[in-house]
């Protein structure tokens, strides 16, 4: 069972649901340290008051605002968790919406929403079989970590899931980045249509959804553990200058197809139509000069 990182309850309505939080991921990636090179000596991060040059110890540390230069407003944990706020101690469901109506990059990480002993199970239950028959998604407000989020409650198996949420503000327009605007043609549209099917899936099982770095970081950790010479680093591949994107496409409908081992000859993607150029001003007039030459002679 996960650790508890929060504890409180769902709110709808006049419906109270107590729960605690537990984190819906773990991180499987290696965490390094940091050492001095010349003996491999840890290297660690000491706290230092700048007024008494001293080290000072967790205890001795809490938060403040700068308010102004010369004057910090000292805020306690307690005063955090008594904010004047009705989300500061529940999780508060503010509407129920489609999930496709919300825009992904919003959604952040997940945390699992556990019921806090018997009397929150019915409650709980029924939240969830309301959620399952509506098709829809809770959205809802919280305050956690000294500040207001916005989150999504959904479903995963019995268990209701919560994701936090970026506020409409922290969204970046997308045309800060300034999108192309080169047009292509119907042809290329279906040619990429093409290698999507190919490379579509069921689901994400498989090694190519599988975390390669952190065996292969795994792999050099054990060789240089056992002094055994390091592993060989695959030649990576270059990636050429497409030239014809219509040429790219095909070779990639094949190589998708035979990558999975299926048969690797594909309908061959349409091609451009060459359009028929019209006839030469100068072979027409040549015709029209012929053609008065003989009237002449008759």
């Amino acid at each position: 069972m996960p650790r508890t990182i929060w504890s409180g309850a769902i709110s709808f309505g006049l419906v109270t649901i107590p729960i605690h939080v537990a984190s819906a991921t773990e991180n499987h990636s290696i965490q390094f340290h940091q050492y001095h090179l010349e003996d491999m000596g840890r290297v660690r991060v000491r706290k230092v008051c700048d007024l008494e040059d001293r080290e000072v110890a967790q205890s001795e540390i809490g938060r403040g605002y700068e308010y102004a230069k010369d004057q910090i407003v000292a805020i306690s944990d307690a005063e955090l968790q008594d904010l004047p706020l009705p989300t500061a101690k529940a999780i508060e469901i503010q509407a129920f919406v489609p999930l496709e109506s919300i825009d992904p990059i919003r959604i952040a990480e997940g945390y699992y929403l556990v019921p806090d002993g018997q009397v929150a199970a019915k409650p709980y239950k029924l939240l969830r079989q309301a959620l399952e028959r509506s098709s829809k998604v809770a959205i809802a407000k919280y305050a956690w970590s000294g500040r207001e989020r916005l989150g999504l409650l959904r479903l995963r198996d019995d268990v209701i899931v919560l994701h936090a949420m970026r506020w409409p503000d922290e969204v970046r327009d997308p045309a800060a980045v300034d999108p192309p605007h080169e047009t292509v043609s119907e042809e290329e549209v279906e040619g990429a249509l093409a290698l999507m099917e190919s490379m579509s899936r069921d689901g994400l099982e498989g090694p190519e959804f599988e975390d390669a770095y952190t065996d292969a970081l795994a792999k050099i950790i054990e060789s240089k553990r056992e002094d055994n010479p390091l592993p060989d680093a695959p030649e990576p591949e270059q990636p050429g200058k497409v030239l014809d994107l219509m040429a790219a496409l095909t070779e990639s409908v094949q190589q998708a197809k035979a990558s999975r081992g299926e048969d690797a000859d594909v309908h061959e993607i349409p091609k451009k139509t060459a359009k028929k150029q019209p006839a030469k001003k100068t072979a027409a007039k040549k015709t029209t000069k012929t053609t008065a030459r003989r009237s002449r002679s008759a």
